[in-house]
């Protein structure tokens, strides 16, 4: 059904009776957005039983809900002309991915929803931040507002910050990873959206701290590849490998962006918003172009059921299946698989240069992690697939 919105998910509206009191179920199929839109409901709880959010029917404004959620799905509210328990709730059906993220709403069992504030969610999207960087956002705020309950958060002094800060290392343990995720969610709120001066840079921040990336041998990819069985979890595992991918570069892949001729592959709007191009193995050439003619996707490269993007969760199973039929008894994930990527094409002598350009890091800082510095001209570069395969032989 097209609705005309950029998000064609359904909603409804049930009346019901919960401890005597009238009240109003709300029932959607999984969404992040709509979820974080409808957590932001007063008075708003997550109804274990009936797998549904509910709101006393007294505190129900059904114009201000429309309002709210217009963006995000369309809203099936004629139920609510008919008596409490007199109407069935249609099936509202559930893709594989959903069952993933049903944790999210066991997280809310009878607990009081905490208010995010005003225009914090809004400037997000608006900002076009990504939706993993939205969800932390949204419950690292939601953290500070419980934090600084019955306070003004407009005079919230930047001691205090510290203060919560330093309580959350103590008692939590918190990373310095985290630390820094929690102090830029705090940050964006007074800088971004109340639009005050950027004088809450004086917090401390940990230094970050520099890890050797984990990477596999060429023999352990190859291993990992040659037990894939499925053409197209070869195709995905293949493809994040031999072009140094990110998985969430993986998933935004479409079909137009494998160019067979040039041997090219484009990744459009990846990390800090740019684009760029990577190679593509001769070897993958192939295995993509199999693929293609057997599952023939529609728009994305690699999907899912009903034609959605592929799921993050599922590229990690799939990888660590593979590893584990592989024999390798460590742990294996996608972005190792980015990292080995980086190091074998500089172990084969590729200048540092180009493949900071191919990885799309904005400083060779980032990319001098792998390995030293040599030299060696653009047109040279292989994909070390295609490498390892012939080696293989």
């Amino acid at each position: 059904m097209k609705t005309g919105l950029k998000y064609s998910e359904h909603i409804q509206l049930l009346p019901a009776r919960y401890k005597e009191e009238e009240v109003v179920q709300i029932y959607f199929r999984f969404n992040v957005r709509i979820l974080n839109v409808v957590k932001t409901i007063p008075g708003i709880r997550w109804d274990v039983k009936e797998q549904c959010w509910r709101l006393p029917r007294s505190k129900f404004d059904l114009n201000g809900f429309l309002s709210l959620v217009r963006k995000e799905a369309t809203v099936d509210h004629s139920a609510l002309r008919q008596p409490p328990n007199k109407v069935y709730r249609k099936d509202i059906k559930h893709d594989k991915h959903d069952k993933n993220d049903k944790h999210e709403y066991q997280k809310n069992q009878e607990e009081p929803v905490t208010i995010v504030p005003t225009g914090y969610l809004e400037k997000l999207e608006r900002r076009r931040y990504s939706q993993n960087t939205v969800k932390t956002y949204l419950s690292y705020i939601k953290d500070f507002v419980v934090e600084m309950k019955g306070k003004d958060l407009k005079d919230i002094t930047p001691d205090e910050i510290n203060a919560y800060i330093l309580k959350l290392i103590r008692q939590k343990g918190i990373s310095s990873s985290q630390q820094n995720q929690r102090i830029n969610a705090i940050k964006f709120y007074y800088e971004k959206v109340l639009g005050q001066e950027k004088r809450f840079y004086t917090i401390e921040r940990p230094k970050k701290s520099r890890t050797l990336p984990k990477v596999l041998t060429e023999k352990e990819v190859l291993s990992v590849l040659k037990s894939l069985e499925n053409i197209k979890h070869k195709a995905i595992i293949g493809t994040i490998y031999s072009s140094g991918l990110r998985r969430s570069e993986l998933i935004n892949l479409r079909k137009q962006d494998i160019v067979f001729e040039n041997r090219m592959l484009i990744i459009r709007g990846s990390k800090g918003k740019q684009d760029r191009t990577s190679v593509l193995s001769d070897s993958l050439a192939i295995v993509l172009k199999k693929y293609l003619e057997i599952h023939a996707p529609n728009y994305w490269l690699f999907e899912g059921p009903q034609r959605k993007q592929y799921s993050a969760t599922s590229i990690s199973k799939i990888l660590d299946r593979a590893a584990q039929k592989a024999g390798i008894e460590k742990k294996v994930t996608p972005h190792m698989l980015r990292h080995s990527f980086a190091t074998h094409l500089l172990e084969q002598g590729i200048d540092i240069r180009y493949i900071q350009t191919i990885l799309g890091h904005s400083s060779t800082k980032t990319t001098e992690i792998y390995t030293h510095v040599s030299k060696k001209s653009l047109g040279n570069i292989k994909s070390p697939l295609d490498v390892i395969l012939k080696r293989g032989e």
